[in-house]
């Protein structure tokens, strides 16, 4: 695995700060039941890293010192942490709205079989991935039979209710390119998934097409493969600075499984740290009683990502 920092730091991208903090996403940690090519996580079912009891406390005292409107839970597979139910469980009378990134597939591990209904009886909002509709696309990408455990899984969840126009139980899906491209309009694709996944019978609510960030799996294969400065210069040439009105990082801040504190995943991911009091790295701890908005968000190369064309965030496009 290469790492792509080094090529990103030295950056003119504009600077920018933050507004007042609506979202905390938390990575549980990165095992992860598969290993896809696009992860910018590096995720995957040898991973052991996993946020602790003590960690998880602490996002408890900042949900409740803080005024957060989502709780934002990711992985790997979040649902593997053994804290994860409990976590959606405390923190669904602290906040408006949970999610849980969903690989789908993780419906059918063993231990998982309730998981759906589960989700469904603590009303959380279900985005899941599916990086294409078709099938030998998402096999290539995410390993041979993963389409079909998908298409079960969305199955599952709509007979729950999901992705019936419900105003709790919300199903979004996640597309992700299958290489170094821009996504497509998202309402174009969103109306594509809708008339080819209903030949399964599976209907969903929204689509949300995310860029592949120039970082870990990614941005290691970018460089294999002599295209890292191609795609920069895509995501440069596609820039547009009404997007950076939006970006995700204004509204939301991202603590990883111990406990530290970052802009966004993808500066998670890159071990670049959010910027407090001068500090190398700050724990959520130290943010308990803090007031985030105006403070300068570090920034570098990749976030061309998500500014790019229609622009991308964990909340898909970010301009029509």
């Amino acid at each position: 695995m290469r790492d792509t920092l080094h090529l990103l730091k030295r950056t003119d991208f504009p600077e920018i700060h933050r507004n007042e903090v609506q979202t905390l996403q938390v990575n549980l940690g990165y095992r992860c039941n598969q290993s896809c090519v696009h992860c910018h996580v590096n995720a995957g079912p040898h991973r052991k890293e996993m946020m602790s009891s003590e960690t998880i406390d602490t996002v408890m005292e900042y949900l409740n010192a803080r005024k957060i409107h989502t709780l934002d839970i990711t992985g790997g597979a979040p649902e593997l942490h053994p804290q994860f139910r409990q976590l959606v469980s405390m923190a669904n009378s602290r906040v408006e709205r949970v999610i849980d990134r969903c690989n789908l597939t993780i419906l059918e591990e063993p231990g998982q079989q309730d998981l759906a209904d589960f989700l469904a009886a603590q009303k959380v909002q279900v985005v899941a991935s599916l990086p294409c509709y078709l099938e030998t696309n998402v096999d290539r990408q995410r390993g041979k039979g993963v389409f079909e455990k998908s298409i079960r899984a969305l199955r599952k969840l709509n007979a729950l209710g999901y992705g019936k126009n419900d105003e709790v139980l919300i199903l979004t899906l996640v597309y992700n390119p299958q290489g170094p491209d821009l996504p497509p309009p998202q309402e174009r694709l969103e109306r594509d998934y809708r008339e080819f996944l209903v030949e399964y019978g599976v209907s969903f609510d929204h689509l949300f097409t995310i860029t592949n960030m120039p970082i870990n799996r990614f941005g290691s294969t970018l460089i294999s493969q002599g295209k890292f400065r191609e795609y920069m210069l895509l995501l440069r040439d596609a820039y547009h600075a009404k997007n950076l009105q939006s970006v995700m990082c204004r509204s939301l801040i991202s603590v990883d499984w111990q406990g530290y504190v970052y802009d966004c995943d993808f500066n998670q991911m890159l071990g670049l740290p959010l910027q407090y009091n001068n500090q190398t790295r700050t724990h959520l701890s130290e943010l308990v009683d803090v007031d985030m908005r105006s403070s300068k968000i570090a920034v570098a190369d990749h976030c061309y990502g998500c500014t790019a064309g229609q622009g991308s965030s964990c909340s898909g496009s970010l301009s029509p």
